[in-house]
């Protein structure tokens, strides 16, 4: 195939170039009608919808099934799917197809909140497998092939196995491989939420592709590491174990019936940018990415931290926080992807050769903002690794809500208590409690420390005053997870 062909965006400059008038949705008529800034209108020309010669993302059969089919090509998958609606929509969608309620599904325990949204709806029951521990990040880090083994084993009925892949701070681990020859030795499917990998494609150094190392179903976020806009993913299927017209069909029900094509056009670019990395394009990025952590090594009191991921690293700073350093940071005009209780987390950009990104100006900003910090920093302690667990089933309802009262009370007094909604740090958007989880000592803990601390969450925790209060389920209610 050719893949500097471009067949959505072609064919919208194509459209345009006939001057067309308007007489169909949307309202704003080409931007005419606009109020934004001048050059945020001037993208308006290409939000069109499904007119004679653009296809229809529903039932592609022109130059949507082209640059799908283009898609599958680079990434070597049965079938591709342009999903407008982000990786979330993904996650959805590929447990639905594989699950129907009350099925047991194997899931890593630090997936992303999507992951467990998309059990939820489909009513299924987890087992929630511990991750190891990753030294490198000081983060909760890949799940190991012995813990899906003795999972498998246990529950001879679960449906799938569901992995994080790499993981927010790059981590990948070396077990995928083989989690998916344990699973497929018993026909279980394994589906990978691979949002931060779409460009491993591109090969070594970086990590292997979840698709090349075997797994049924793969979402990826192409706005995360390639040139496509927010919003804006992909979805792979190489499998037989995978009814592909059920996942078609819940795509179908789950995605906007109006997508954007300012979506579709980024995502059909973002597959050419890929296709169209030369060896030449990484040696470029990697002599880039050398120099700049070269000179961030340079700067007093920083520590720079390589992850599995060579486009992801992390910065430390030993006597501040990860949330002071990062407000620090944008001070200076550099924003994070992250931050947590040690460091902040940096996107590098997939540079391609020519392409410029000022290391020297990048690293005296740096150095500002760090050599600000270094008189009123504090210590930041030791993060401690997680306690074990064994794999646990854990049912997830939409009940849990609907059936019970809910009362907020202080961190202290919910000791014990089920919560009322998931606790999510965001970012990275990884559940720290679920659901109707019985809260323990260390649990709250950590909650006040990261909201003490600076954190941000979602869910079911609030801060009142000076206090750190949770939604939790009242006494008196039925105990559904119990």
């Amino acid at each position: 195939m050719d893949h500097t062909k471009r067949p959505v965006v072609e064919a919208l400059q194509n459209f345009l170039a006939t001057r067309p008038v308007s007489f169909h949705v949307p309202g704003h008529k080409h931007g005419l009608l606009s109020k934004l800034p001048e050059d945020l209108k001037a993208a308006l020309r290409y939000d069109v919808t499904e007119l004679t010669g653009l296809d229809d993302l529903h039932a592609p059969a022109e130059m949507l099934a082209e640059a799908q089919r283009m898609l599958a090509d680079v990434y070597g998958a049965d079938q591709s799917f342009f999903l407008v609606n982000g990786s979330t929509v993904g996650n959805l969608a590929m447990i639905r197809a594989v699950c129907a309620p009350g099925d047991t599904l194997l899931v890593q325990r630090n997936a992303h909140k999507s992951v467990f949204h998309a059990m939820e709806l489909a009513g299924v029951q987890a087992v929630l497998l511990t991750p190891e521990w990753d030294e490198t990040t000081c983060t909760a880090g890949a799940v190991s092939s012995a813990t899906v083994e003795e999972a498998l084993e246990r529950h001879t009925d679960a449906k799938g196995v569901v992995v994080t892949y790499p993981t927010y701070y790059g981590t990948a681990g070396s077990d995928l491989q083989t989690i998916v020859e344990c699973a497929h030795e018993r026909g279980i499917p394994v589906l990978v939420d691979e949002a931060h990998g779409a460009h491993f494609v591109i090969g070594s150094p970086f990590p292997v592709s979840a698709l090349h190392a075997g797994a049924d179903i793969v979402v990826q976020s192409a706005h995360k590491t390639l040139s496509a806009m927010t919003q804006a993913s992909f979805l792979h299927v190489n499998s037989t174990l995978v009814d592909i017209h059920k996942l078609t069909h819940t795509l179908s029900m789950l995605q906007t019936s109006s997508p954007s094509y300012m979506l579709l056009a980024s995502l059909d670019d973002a597959r050419a940018m890929v296709a169209g990395y030369s060896e030449d394009d990484k040696q470029a990025f990697l002599a880039w990415r050398s120099e700049f952590i070269r000179q961030l090594k340079k700067v007093k009191a920083l520590e720079v931290i390589e992850t599995e991921d060579p486009l992801k690293i992390l910065l430390r700073q030993k006597e501040a926080s990860g949330y002071t350093l990062q407000h620090a940071l944008e001070g200076s005009g550099i924003y994070t992807e992250l931050a947590d209780e040690r460091q902040v987390l940096f996107v590098l950009p997939l540079l391609t050769e020519g392409t410029a990104y000022p290391i020297d100006s990048i690293c005296k900003a740096v150095d500002s903002a760090v050599q600000q910090l270094q008189s009123s920093a504090v210590e930041v302690p030791e993060k401690d690794e997680p306690l074990e667990e064994e794999p646990r089933k854990f049912f997830i309802t939409t009940s849990s809500q609907s059936k019970k009262d809910t009362e907020w009370v202080s961190a202290e007094s919910a000791i014990g208590c089920q919560t009322a909604a998931a606790i999510i740090p965001y970012p990275p958007g990884i559940p720290l409690v679920l659901s109707g989880e019985h809260l323990n000592l260390h649990q709250i803990q950590e909650i006040c420390h990261m909201t003490e601390s600076g954190a941000k969450f979602q869910g079911a925790v609030r801060v009142n005053g000076s206090a750190t209060e949770i939604e939790v389920l009242s006494a008196q209610g039925e105990d559904w997870n119990g």
